[in-house]
């Protein structure tokens, strides 16, 4: 099958569905206003809550949503053939990311800007809402180990990758000094540093690695960057934001879009036939990179681009304290989505352009590839081009860049390139998932310091350097730990099941709020997603706590496992009894014309409840 052909579908199916799809979200579901004032209006502090354009509003909803997920998950995922991953990523994205990622942030809008676990209390009760923050907390811990063993399978042994990843760093924080003390609020310029510097440690990156003394500098065991990235993480959550967080968020922005355009360009341009199978035998399971069969696996594989609990921290974190007026909830929650499902369609191109042979050399390890009888085909000349030993590098961030720089290296006037465009798309994806680590540690702060304060009330104060440094390190020390003794085979499954349960939840909560705002009639389009994922995320559990934690010893995932989908079972039962106790009263509050009463509260403001401000 030809790649321009599934591109081309993904286009058309995602812009068919936003100007369908999602203004029957918009106007029949939520019914969004825009003459009610949002908490960027009623709130405005010019800190946190901040009436913004919805253009940047979008960029920066995007740059948080889109992190390594997109990239990692379909690559990984194809292993079931290109024909599974495309089908969940096209329709999950539509009907469930999407809904998913409006619907909470319109939650989160109608709930003065508060974050899913204070939505869960007021929608559920008050145990569904602290049982929700502790799972919260397990999942990004998951979900940053996850991320990280990706980076530390793709930069080990590698001092040009480790370089031009490294640089990043103070390129960030060079950009920060100059647009918060030289010159502050000069974008332009901070932009032009930034571009300028990025291009140049690209361009160094080989005279780097020649150079025997820098390079022995760069070289790093998986161990060793196991120990460096929770020790950068612990830095980023600590360190004002200015310096390092929102410089490199604001680059990866740009390097997020303007490398899947060219990426997308390129496909457009070389039109890569698809050499992986439509379905492969693994199918039905007893695949070298992720255990089981497609069916549960896949949809917990994809963990975003298609489906992701992850937007919910966002879009009940910072993007609902900016949102200028209701309507921007299409453009923000549902178009950024859509993109991000864009994203994935080509990473999993950029994956299935590969000869099956040579993509599974690089993405099972070692000795789970010899047992597979099969021998590399182009993958000798492929890491001689991009100078590096490529074969054994699971996790997917390897044979992304390879099938990135073979599309762009197929151009006429890029030939000989090869080795340049891999070591952009490792900075590229390292980007992509050091900006996670930064935001998802320093939430991961935020949520330790609060349940800590109130055991002791200092905790609580974001001013309290003991506080921070304490929280700090025992955060990025768990999702380190699991970093260091954990690999991409049994830390993904994990961070996959735990990050769709939190999406099921959200869609869940969700449903109860429409319910409660009198549109039990729709409710169908939370609710579907939500008992569909359900089950499988359950179902996901379980064969990996029986068949791939307990059989290797590891009873500390095999426990994690457990205690997140005891405490989601919580969740959920009590979110049902809510939902059957509103459906019982709406049938009561329907007169017989049919008119809702709920409706007519809520536009009195009746129905919503009047949270405090503090959480």
């Amino acid at each position: 099958m030809n790649s321009f052909t599934l591109i081309f579908t993904a286009a058309c199916l995602f812009a068919i569905a936003y100007r369908f799809y999602g203004l029957f979200l918009a106007n029949r579901v939520m019914d969004l206003r825009v003459e009610l004032e949002t908490p960027a209006v009623r709130y405005a502090d010019g800190h946190d809550y901040l009436k913004t354009n919805k253009y940047l509003l979008f960029g920066h909803h995007f740059a948080a949503i889109a992190a390594a997920g997109p990239l990692l998950g379909p690559v990984l995922a194809a292993q079931f053939g290109f024909l599974p991953g495309a089908l969940w990523i096209l329709i999950g994205a539509v009907l469930a990311g999407g809904v998913h990622d409006m619907v909470v942030l319109f939650a989160s809008v109608r709930h003065k800007g508060k974050s899913i676990s204070v939505i869960a209390e007021a929608e559920i009760g008050t145990v569904a809402g602290k049982v929700a923050s502790v799972a919260v907390l397990f999942i990004l811990i998951l979900t940053l180990a996850g991320l990280c063993i990706a980076v530390v399978n793709a930069m080990f042994n590698s001092p040009w990758g480790t370089f031009t990843v490294f640089a990043t760093m103070p390129i960030a924080m060079i950009m920060g000094i100059y647009m918060q003390k030289i010159r502050p609020g000069d974008i332009r310029g901070g932009s032009i540093i930034g571009v300028l510097l990025l291009a140049l440690s690209i361009y160094a990156g080989p005279y780097v690695a020649a150079d025997p003394t820098l390079a022995g500098m760069l070289t790093f065991s998986k161990k060793q960057l196991a120990l460096l990235l929770p020790a950068y993480g612990f830095a980023a959550s600590t360190l004002p934001v200015w310096f390092l967080l929102v410089p490199r968020d604001y680059l990866s922005t740009y390097l997020k879009i303007g490398t899947i355009g060219a990426l997308a360009l390129g496909i457009v341009f070389v039109h890569p036939t698809l050499h992986m199978p439509a379905i492969t035998p693994y199918f039905f399971g007893g695949g070298p990179i992720i255990p089981g069969a497609a069916f549960p696996f896949l949809f917990i594989t994809i963990a975003c681009g298609a489906l992701s609990g992850f937007h919910a921290i966002i879009g009940t974190g910072t993007t609902p304290k900016m949102i200028a007026n209701e309507r921007d909830i299409l453009f923000v929650g549902y178009g950024a989505m859509l993109v991000e499902g864009f994203v994935a369609i080509m990473a999993l191109i950029a994956a299935c352009v590969l000869l099956p042979t040579d993509y599974f050399a690089i993405n099972a390890a070692p000795a789970a590839y010899s047992k597979l009888g099969l021998v590399p085909v182009n993958l000798p000349e492929l890491s001689r081009q991009v100078g590096e030993q490529v074969q054994g590098r699971p996790g997917g961030a390897v044979s992304l860049a390879v099938g990135m720089a073979y599309i762009f290296s197929s151009l006429s006037f890029m030939k000989g390139m090869m080795a340049y465009w891999y070591h952009f798309a490792i900075m590229f994806e390292a980007v992509f998932i050091l900006t996670a680590v930064d935001a998802g540690t320093r939430v991961g702060r935020y949520l330790l310091q609060e349940m800590l304060g109130k055991l002791y009330a200092p905790f609580a104060d974001n001013s309290w350097t003991p506080g921070i440094i304490l929280t700090g390190a025992l955060f990025t020390s768990a999702w380190g730990y699991l970093v260091y003794t954990g690999d991409i085979s049994t830390i993904w499954p994990l961070f996959g099941m735990s990050n769709q349960l939190l999406a099921t939840c959200a869609l869940v909560i969700g449903t109860i709020m429409l319910i409660r705002l009198g549109k039990a009639q729709y409710a169908w389009v939370t609710a579907g997603p939500g008992l569909f994922m359900m089950p499988i995320c359950m179902w996901a559990g379980y064969l990996n706590i029986t068949r791939n934690f307990l059989p290797k010893g590891l009873y500390l995932l095999a426990s994690l496992s457990v205690i997140l989908m005891a405490l989601m079972t919580v969740v959920f039962v009590s979110a049902f009894r809510r939902w059957q106790a509103l459906l019982r009263i709406d049938e009561k509050l329907t007169d017989s014309n049919g008119d809702r009463v709920l409706a007519l509260a809520m536009e009195r403001e009746e129905a919503v409840p009047h949270l405090p401000m503090k959480e």
